[in-house]
């Protein structure tokens, strides 16, 4: 992913995903997600972010966050990812990169479009098999946002905003709760309104990722007779 010309802005809520290298394998035991999870904590402690949802899997990790400030999610994320490398290598052992380059972060849109990302990050757990039902996933915050009194849980997600609870955002038939804003394939595979992807795109210097990848498919094709010939996928007519 091509580093942002800008940093994130405050008050921009995004999706972000950061992956193992090459894929592997991050957090082996409960040891490591527990590990993690405090590492979150700490974070928070020394950069406040609003963290609306987040979800720790095998081999990658997603955060539905807003930063308060200009550049804070960059601030946030270097120290929690440099920081579990180098407990990381201590406990297993290892040398080499840890995650797979840069984390991704994707705009959302807060609103309807915000609920739809907050239910699919809370929700892979049980697309992918590990658990019947999100709340039964040990490591996201459906599980410890339905057990709140959890004093790491407050730390974490307190200061994320009433409105999203007061929307229900586990209130969800399953096959819409699995859905995801995936038709950008691109750097801003965003969720929201046209006019609003539009307008963050311009903020943040990336209006030339809305266009699609690759050349145009050619439509026509004028012969040496002067005949058009008109191409439909790839094959003249």
């Amino acid at each position: 992913m091509p580093r942002f010309s800008r940093p994130i802005p405050g008050g921009l809520c995004v999706h972000v995903v950061t992956r193992g290298n090459a894929r592997a394998t991050v957090f082996h035991a409960d040891d490591d997600c527990a590990t993690f999870r405090q590492l979150m904590a700490d974070a928070q402690r020394r950069v406040r972010l609003e963290i609306f949802a987040w979800c720790l899997m095998p081999n990658h990790v997603h955060f539905v966050m807003r930063p308060r400030a200009d550049g804070d999610l960059a601030r946030w994320m270097h120290w929690l990812l440099t920081a579990h490398v180098q407990r990381h290598r201590v406990r297993h052992k290892t040398t080499g990169r840890i995650w797979q380059g840069r984390y991704k972060a994707f705009p959302i849109q807060a609103d309807a479009h915000l609920l739809t990302v907050l239910r699919y990050v809370e929700r892979n757990p049980v697309r992918a098999g590990l658990a019947m039902h999100a709340v039964d996933w040990r490591w996201s915050s459906a599980r410890e946002s339905a057990s709140s009194s959890h004093d790491l849980a407050r730390v974490i997600t307190g200061t994320a905003s009433l409105a999203v609870a007061r929307l229900g955002r586990h209130a969800v038939d399953g096959r819409r709760a699995c859905r995801h804003p995936r038709a950008a394939r691109n750097v801003t595979a965003h969720s929201g309104e046209a006019s609003w992807t539009r307008e963050v795109a311009d903020r943040l210097d990336l209006l030339g990722t809305l266009r699609p990848r690759g050349r145009p498919k050619v439509k026509c094709r004028l012969r040496p007779s002067g005949e058009i010939a008109v191409s439909n996928g790839g094959v003249l007519s």
